[in-house]
């Protein structure tokens, strides 16, 4: 095969520069067309994922079953042993529905450790969430054992009412500091979760920690609406209970039932019915 002529193509070389001398205002002019595009693309596929899967902070003091009922949502499959150990890190679960519309969670750790004090600053402040789902369970959370070691601990139910209202106050700062910052409506599910072990009081539990009760909770609960404006703060208090079924109080028909309207209301809250 004969080589190219240098010149020849240095000769192309020139007339290809002299083209994009030429062509370089109008050149450069469509390539920031097409960058402008691509980022606007990208900002209409962050708002449309906002929208149909919006971000729920999973809040709530360690052994309340946060990620139990999670789970139970997002038809997720435990890990064997998960309920005994309470994770340490935030946890990340989605619920897809087959209109392609769901649920990012992001599951705060219970403990009071830095992680938690990093993942309640992730969700409040750095990758604000759309709606908070707080999680308490009417003193029943299970007890942890000291110094990291599995399974559950025998502790006082006022002693561990006790911590829900501590670690709710920690809570309740940090979603006004959010709701104040933004525009837009902010919307809290306060989940009375474990039902199953207190079934005949499951009313008037509710109650107590629904706005103006007069209770401790609902005391916080109302000094939290009036911080962040009603208006800005809409709140729902709903049972809930992720385990039920056989040997227990809570059939799995009625388990499956306070889940199922636990996620209608989310899902309204979210404008997605």
């Amino acid at each position: 095969m004969k080589p190219p002529n240098p010149k020849s193509v240095a000769g192309r070389g020139g007339d290809l520069g002299r083209l994009l001398a030429t062509t370089g205002r109008e050149g450069g002019a469509a390539v920031a067309t097409a960058i402008t595009a691509l980022a606007g693309g990208r900002q209409h596929l962050r708002r449309l994922l906002r929208e149909r899967y919006p971000t729920v902070a999973v809040t709530g003091m360690t052994g309340v079953g946060k990620t139990a009922l999670v789970d139970r949502i997002s038809r997720h499959a435990a890990t064997t042993g998960q309920a005994d150990v309470g994770s340490a890190v935030l946890e990340k679960r989605r619920r897809t529905t087959t209109s392609l519309r769901g649920f990012r969670f992001r599951v705060v750790p219970g403990e009071n450790a830095a992680t938690r004090l990093g993942a309640l600053d992730q969700v409040f402040h750095d990758e604000v969430v759309d709606g908070v789902l707080h999680v308490v369970a009417n003193g029943y959370a299970t007890g942890r054992r000291v110094a990291g070691i599995s399974g559950a601990a025998s502790i006082d139910r006022e002693v561990q009412l006790a911590r829900e209202l501590e670690d709710w106050t920690i809570t309740a700062h940090r979603i006004a500091s959010m709701a104040v910052r933004r525009a837009r409506p902010t919307w809290l599910v306060i989940a009375v979760t474990k039902v199953d072990l207190y079934p005949e009081e499951i009313e008037s539990v509710v109650r107590a920690y629904s706005p103006g009760a007069g209770t401790p909770f609902a005391v916080k609960l109302d000094e939290l609406r009036a911080l962040a404006g009603a208006a800005k703060l809409s709140v729902d208090v709903l049972p809930v209970c992720a385990e039920g079924g056989k040997h227990s109080p809570i059939s799995a028909k009625q388990r499956d039932a306070y889940v199922a309207a636990l996620e209608l209301r989310m899902a309204q809250l979210c404008g997605h019915r």
